[in-house]
This record gives structure tokens, C-alpha cells and sequence, in this order.
């Protein structure tokens, strides 16, 4: 039985890994810009809320820190759900169910992580 690589690119090690995997990173986030709207959206709003959460709010440094953690959380939530669109667009054009299930569950966990972001503010604000 002859082992094959799971890819071509998983055989690289130490600084080369990492300097491949902050290259890729960085080109995620490069497309994300570029394509997404609500990618973007999202960037503009936690540069926004970052700042006022770290200065502007009065709370402590685990009441910041949960605010940073939320608006942060959105982002990596939209990437994972713009990648999800990505493969199965990729995959095909088509109207499926499970297409349709995927779409429908990435944006759900926004959705989700949206809440948890209001419901972050919220709580940190009004029960400090």
C-alpha cells in the first residue's frame, strides 16, 4: 500500500510553514476586503467599536476584552461563512438543498455572533 500526501503543500515545516501560512492568511483577508461587502461592513464596525471599547468605555479589563473578543468573533465568523459560500459556489451554481443548507447555516452563525456582539455591549454597559 503506497501512502500518498493529503496535498502538496502540507510537507513544509518550521519557518516555511509559517511564513506559507501567514502568506495565505494574509491573502484571505486581502479577498475578504475585496469581495465581501459584509466583510467589509463588518471591518468598518469594529473599527470603530474596538477603539471605543479599549478607551472610551468605562469598564474593566475583562468587560473590554469581552467587547474586543465579540466585534473580533463577527469577522472570523464572516470569513468562515464567506468561505463556505465560496466552496459551494465553487462546487456549483446550482440550487440545492444542501447548498442552500450551508448558505443558510453560515449565515446563521452571524446572525448569531451578531447577537452575541449587542448582547456583549449591552450587558458590559448597562451591568457593570
Amino acid at each position: 500500500m503506497t501512502l500518498h500526501k493529503e496535498s502538496p503543500f502540507k510537507g513544509k515545516t518550521g519557518l516555511k510553514r509559517l511564513s506559507n501560512a501567514l502568506g495565505y492568511s494574509l491573502d484571505g483577508l486581502r479577498a475578504a476586503l475585496r469581495h465581501e461587502d459584509a466583510f467589509r461592513q463588518l471591518s468598518l464596525l469594529a473599527v470603530v467599536l474596538i477603539p471605543l471599547a479599549i478607551f472610551a468605555v468605562p469598564a474593566s479589563g475583562v468587560g473590554k476584552a469581552l467587547l474586543v473578543a465579540a466585534s473580533l468573533a463577527t469577522l472570523v465568523i464572516e470569513l468562515l461563512n464567506s468561505a463556505i459560500e465560496a466552496a459551494v459556489d465553487h462546487t456549483s451554481l446550482e440550487r440545492h438543498p444542501l447548498a442552500k443548507r450551508a448558505k443558510d447555516m453560515g449565515s446563521a452563525a452571524q446572525l448569531l455572533g451578531l447577537l452575541n456582539l449587542a448582547a456583549m455591549w449591552a450587558l458590559v454597559l448597562f451591568y457593570p
